[in-house]
């Protein structure tokens, strides 16, 4: 047994790894066909010129796909925080229309009583 297995398993966190190693790997194939189909067009170059040049076109892809997520992950921050201010004025909107309208019934259940 390791220490590694004494810790608990936060299974979130876990999947979320996974699916990061996932997509990379997925990136990374996607970065190598792109950099294939586009060397194919380029028939004057040498073997190793035409690798060089997968390799460089692999690591700029993986660069812009990176800074993609990056910048998908950030709006994706903010759009959380101004749903989340708008459900809680929203909330607090809401509690003080049923106050009011409690001390609304109330009142008037008060002058009935006092009219009767």
């Amino acid at each position: 047994m390791t220490s590694m297995d004494k810790l608990p398993l936060d299974r979130r966190t876990f999947l979320n790894e996974i699916e990061g190693h996932l997509l990379i790997a997925a990136a990374r194939t996607e970065g190598r066909t792109a950099a294939a189909r586009f060397t194919a067009r380029l028939d004057w170059l040498t073997d190793g010129q035409r690798a060089e040049v997968e390799r460089h076109f692999e690591a700029e892809y993986l660069t812009l796909t990176r800074a993609s997520w990056e910048r998908t992950a950030e709006r994706g921050r903010q759009l959380r925080a101004e749903y989340e201010e708008t459900y809680r004025r929203l909330r607090q909107r809401l509690l003080a229309a049923c106050l009011l309208g409690c001390a609304l019934l109330a009142a008037t259940g008060l002058v009935t009583v006092a009219l009767t």
